[in-house]
């Protein structure tokens, strides 16, 4: 299997155009990515670093519960928020202290999550653009079987 046939690969790549989309474009995603049978998120984030840390986890969290990507179980509960503990790890050394804007994009299809985070970095005048991504890989559940 090739690197552009890897399933894993693949939500993640989707997960990142969620988070660099734009408000219309991820109208059009979600639209195009529920057709192919993958479930997208998307939720604005800012503050300032490392205090907002927490509420980035938890819009994260809602935002995969509100649009159906995961149950009402701790198992799904812990993949999102290990995926979004991990994306923020990535970058933490770099923001720390800054304030930051920006979008998480969350997709999941089938086994495969993965949360990516999408930040402009406020430094005085100028701004940094930070980027990172974390899968995880969760059960199908006998519900969500039903629910498709």
């Amino acid at each position: 299997m090739g690197f552009n046939d890897n399933k894993s690969v693949q939500v993640c790549r989707v997960a990142l155009k969620m988070a660099i989309s734009s408000r219309e474009e991820e109208r059009k995603y979600m639209e195009d990515f529920k057709k192919k049978n993958i479930k997208v998120a998307a939720v604005d984030i800012g503050g300032k670093m490392p205090d907002s840390r927490f509420k980035f986890i938890e819009s994260a969290l809602v935002a995969a519960k509100r649009n159906g990507l995961i149950t009402d179980s701790h198992v799904h509960d812990g993949a999102v928020i290990g995926a979004m503990r991990e994306a923020i790890s990535q970058i933490e050394t770099n923001i720390n202290g800054l304030s930051v804007g920006g979008k998480i994009g969350i997709a999941r299809d089938g086994e495969h999550l993965s949360v990516a985070v999408f930040l402009s970095v406020g430094v005085l005048q100028f701004n940094e653009v930070i980027s990172s991504i974390a899968h995880r890989s969760v059960p199908i559940f006998k519900e969500e079987k039903e629910l498709t």
